[in-house]
């Protein structure tokens, strides 16, 4: 498995951003634009990009700010930025796009994001959606409410007592590790993320994947989590936006799938009319790396041929 292409892009914000591109097999039909999670980063969207370009789509994926090579004066790895981290990252999303759109100027764009990258996604949705043909927010939680805001407040401690630029002491413990230890006969801490043994073993081995955040990190994530909660934020996004929300049933990090369904009742609520969702019984966090990824995958080409047929 390997990426097309591996280059340096600069963004506006001042950060020198490490894209990968996986061109089409072939005439390509549209381009799914990939947005990674927390602690980890794009090289490992690699089996997926695979599977996209050999169906007829170009895949663009980039490491965000404190993340995988990217470089930025004001984000080393575990950090987004010394300042206005969230709206930064959007922004290096929008250059990507800005990217793909002289690049592919007549093919529609599928903005997809994964977990800290669902975030991602739909922050820049609900800023951008005229560019976006269609969403895919898979693996997020949008419904964290009052538990969100005790976050910002233990965060708020931290930075008082610690700094911003530490890793967060007290997030880890509340999120990753309490995420691990609730897997029934878990081996490692790690094994929320997915059944398949071999695929956390390499996550555990990568050495840029699952560090400590910075408490402006967590501050910047949650705070995207908590953005997207509010359904003010929606009312410049289409309502007919083809949308895809996927989810786990046994991934703690969406409250085992609970906040996959209360998204989509939420959005539905709204009057989006061309949404779908679905929470994959027994499967855990990362669905691109579970032991049904085929079916996963196979079901995601699928609403994209329809989408695109639509």
């Amino acid at each position: 498995m390997s990426f097309s292409q591996q280059r340096v892009i600069a963004s506006p914000t001042g950060a020198d951003l490490n894209l990968f591109v996986r061109q089409a097999d072939g005439r390509a039909r549209a381009v799914v634009q990939i947005n990674h999670g927390l602690a980890e980063h794009a090289a490992r969207y690699a089996r997926f990009a695979d599977f996209l370009g050999s169906r007829g789509f170009h895949v663009y994926v980039h490491d965000h700010r404190g993340h995988g090579a990217t470089k930025a004066p004001d984000a080393p790895l575990g950090r987004f930025a010394d300042s206005n981290g969230p709206a930064k990252v959007i922004a290096d999303v929008d250059a990507i796009h800005d990217l793909i759109a002289s690049e592919q100027p007549n093919l529609p764009v599928i903005l997809f994001g994964h977990s800290m990258g669902a975030s991602v996604a739909l922050n820049y949705l609900l800023r951008h959606s005229p560019r976006v043909h269609a969403a895919a927010i898979w693996n997020g939680n949008f419904s964290q409410g009052l538990l969100g805001q005790v976050a910002l407040g233990i965060l708020a401690w931290e930075r008082m007592r610690l700094g911003s630029d530490v890793p967060s002491r007290l997030l880890p413990k509340l999120t990753f590790q309490a995420w691990g230890k609730a897997v029934p006969n878990h081996r490692t801490l790690f094994d929320w993320l997915s059944r398949d043994e071999a695929e956390v073993a390499k996550y555990i081995a990568d050495p840029l994947c699952g560090w400590d955040a910075s408490v402006s990190m967590w501050r910047d994530v949650v705070g995207m989590a908590l953005n997207g909660g509010k359904d003010a934020g929606f009312a410049g996004v289409r309502r007919d936006l083809p949308v895809s929300i996927v989810g786990g049933e046994k991934d703690p990090a969406s409250d085992y799938g609970k906040g996959i369904t209360h998204l989509a009742n939420r959005m539905r609520k709204m009057g989006f009319s061309n949404l779908v969702s679905k929470v994959y019984a027994d499967t855990r966090h990362e669905s691109l790396n579970e032991v049904n990824r085929d079916i996963i995958m196979g079901d995601f080409a699928a609403w994209a041929d329809d989408i695109l047929k639509a």
